[in-house]
């Protein structure tokens, strides 16, 4: 097991500083008196394609020695990794191969084809994906970029929270979204270095929560076809991310449905700011779980902003 180090993470932030956005922080005083917290809210939304995945992807794309260029690189991926992968790949000039699920959302599949990726459907279960991806990359030859469970990847997910303890000094702790663990594995990285006295939390979706049960368990349990409204985090945890959740993670707490459309739709009314579902997660954590954060200063990882807007949570069908 390849297990990033925290010079790779910073390796990766020279690499990719021409190719990304140093994202914004924002704050709201109406979700600071609602939670009981301060809270301060990372905006990768606003990132390159929208989503923190620009990092990781644009570190294992421009860190590609030049005998691996020709064929390109090949995912598979819900949306966002697929899409980030599709930007970094045009921006060197190689092919992206990407295997998506047939129900990923259509605002998805649309920006990883206006960023060149070349897009091959799969049915929407871990199974499907690895079997036809599989195929994909026997038929290409292209470089394999996993969507987390990657050292390039992880390395580069570290540099969010680089930026984060930058920005806003004093943290208490902060929350991320988990699906197969990237981001929080980035995050683990960099503050076991920088400010290991900082808690992490993941938030992770009641109907996708093998991330949750894997923690108690102290192994890694896998569901195969999740069903939740949060598309980005129905992937399970792999070997080099359980690294990071089973040796840094303070806690994993759920959210059901409801609060995680409640949470999306009272940023999006509160603070302006257009977020995907799965990046609604911490803060109906935070809200389901006040005596856990209140009174600290928090770090909110807001992972992406890549929603359907002729399908939002909320609308009825």
């Amino acid at each position: 097991m390849n297990i990033p180090s925290f010079d790779d993470a910073l390796a990766a932030r020279e690499r990719i500083t021409p190719w990304i956005h140093r994202t914004p922080v924002f704050t709201s005083s109406f979700m600071n008196e609602l939670t009981g917290a301060q809270l301060f809210f990372k905006c990768e939304n606003f990132q390159k394609a929208g989503a923190f995945k620009a990092r990781g992807a644009c570190n294992a794309v421009f860190g590609l020695p030049e005998d691996k260029l020709e064929k390109g690189v090949a995912t598979h991926s819900s949306g966002n990794h697929a899409l980030c992968l599709s930007y970094a790949a045009g921006r060197r000039g190689i092919p992206c191969y990407v295997v998506m699920p047939r129900t990923a959302p259509q605002a998805k599949k649309d920006a990883v084809r206006g960023y060149g990726g070349i897009i091959t459907e799969c049915e929407p279960s871990t199974s499907s994906r690895e079997e036809v991806f599989a195929r994909v990359q026997a038929e290409t030859g292209a470089e394999f970029v996993h969507p987390y469970n990657d050292p390039r990847v992880i390395a580069g997910q570290a540099t969010c929270s680089m930026e984060l303890i930058e920005q806003v000094e004093g943290l208490d702790a902060v929350v991320a979204p988990i699906g197969g663990g990237g981001m929080v594995s980035g995050t683990c990285l960099t503050l076991s270095n920088l400010a290991p006295e900082v808690k992490i939390y993941a938030a992770e979706p009641e109907q996708a929560d093998d991330a949750a049960r894997s923690f108690r368990a102290g192994h890694i349990i896998a569901d195969d076809a999740p069903q939740t409204v949060a598309d980005g985090l129905k992937v399970p945890l792999k070997d080099l991310t359980w690294h990071f959740v089973r040796n840094f993670v303070t806690d994993i707490h759920t959210a059901s449905e409801q609060e995680i459309m409640d949470a999306m739709r009272l940023i999006w009314q509160r603070m302006k700011i257009v977020m995907e579902p799965s990046s609604a997660v911490p803060l109906a954590v935070i809200l389901r779980n006040r005596d856990v954060f209140a009174g600290k200063r928090v770090g909110v990882i807001i992972t992406g902003g890549n929603v359907d807007l002729d399908r939002l949570p909320w609308q009825k069908a």
